[in-house]
């Protein structure tokens, strides 16, 4: 299988021939159509080309918008649609719109095949997993989906129609390097002074070398990230009265745990506290997670460091999430 863009001519049109084409696939989906709904196909018996080069004109005015054509034989099989950044800034990952096979040949393993070269394309561009949504009205998407490894995440209506919808996620990874995927949580325990100084402790792992990351883990099974980045901030600084809130960022990073390759998706929360000094017999625990000290950074040194800090740019989330901190009045 072959993924190309779709080119357009110099006007900006679908070239006659690909539209053809297209119309031929889309057509042959009747049944997505009618189950889908919309009034882009209000018909799903009578797919018109102007109705498919309007559809895909709306997509291709958004810079973010990505058209992949797949073929197979020189002939076109499938089609996706991918969108590079959501609109909400708090979702770090690109999106795949649509996934469509010609009908005529489901059932062969086309859609799979081309479900992998889409997500190889978006990790070869350096992303780190993706997400899609599945109208509820269409629970043999939804199996699709899940078989090839993506988890529900959470639900939403669709911006156009309102339609209720299941928000769909996978990690991804090199093809030729799989990792062990590892879901963490972690907690910015900021204190409300003017230095808003953020806690770091600092981590000794033989495959990246000594650096400094917020307190947190991994996640314990059935245990959801706001749950065990309360725990974890509670077992390793002995206190209690922390309450992880607003989640300051998502991200992932690829690194050798106790010997295992893995690929590490964190989300990480934000919390106030005092500045004080770490509480109760944590000797054992910080031994377990290799943890050889801890203090307070001021968001200046946090910038200024040379040191390895996880997650990146800690200083910019922090002072972004605690603007307001900065300008009350003292």
């Amino acid at each position: 299988m072959i993924l190309e863009p779709l080119h357009l001519t110099p006007d900006r049109d679908i070239p006659g021939p690909v539209l053809t084409e297209l119309t031929a696939l889309y057509a042959s989906n009747r049944e997505f159509h009618a189950l889908s709904g919309g009034d882009e196909f209000p018909d799903p018996d009578d797919i018109r080309p102007e109705q498919v080069a309007a559809a895909l004109a709306d997509e291709l005015a958004d810079p973010d918008i990505e058209v992949l054509l797949a073929r197979s034989a020189g002939r076109l099989v499938g089609l996706a649609v991918t969108l590079a950044h959501h609109p909400d800034p708090a979702d770090p990952d690109p999106w795949i719109g649509l996934l469509m096979v010609d009908a005529t040949v489901h059932r062969q393993g086309l859609g799979r095949r081309l479900a992998a070269a889409v997500e190889a394309r978006l990790f070869a561009g350096g992303r780190t997993a993706v997400r899609l949504a599945v109208l509820d009205s269409t629970p043999d998407s939804l199996a699709f989906w899940a078989a090839l490894g993506y988890q529900l995440i959470g639900h939403r209506v669709d911006r156009r129609y309102h339609r209720p919808c299941s928000v769909l996620r996978k990690p991804l990874q090199d093809p030729r390097n799989p990792r062990m995927p590892r879901a963490a949580a972690r907690v910015a325990v900021v204190t409300p002074d003017p230095d808003r100084a953020v806690l770091l402790l600092r981590y000794d792992n033989p495959g990246t070398g000594p650096y400094w990351a917020l307190p947190g883990g991994g996640l314990e099974p059935g245990e959801s990230p706001l749950q065990g980045a309360t725990r974890e901030v509670r077992e390793e600084t002995g206190w209690s009265d922390v309450t992880p809130g607003p989640l300051l960022c998502v991200w992932e990073h690829d690194f050798p745990y106790r010997g295992v390759p893995v690929r590490q998706h964190e989300h990480v929360y934000l919390a106030r506290a005092p500045r004080r000094d770490l509480t109760g017999d944590l000797a054992d625990a910080h031994a377990a997670d290799a943890i050889l000290a801890w203090r307070w950074w001021s968001l200046e040194e946090l910038a200024a460091t040379g040191e390895t800090i996880w997650p990146p740019r800690l200083a910019l989330l922090v002072a972004g999430a605690t603007a307001t901190d900065a300008q009350a009045p003292s």
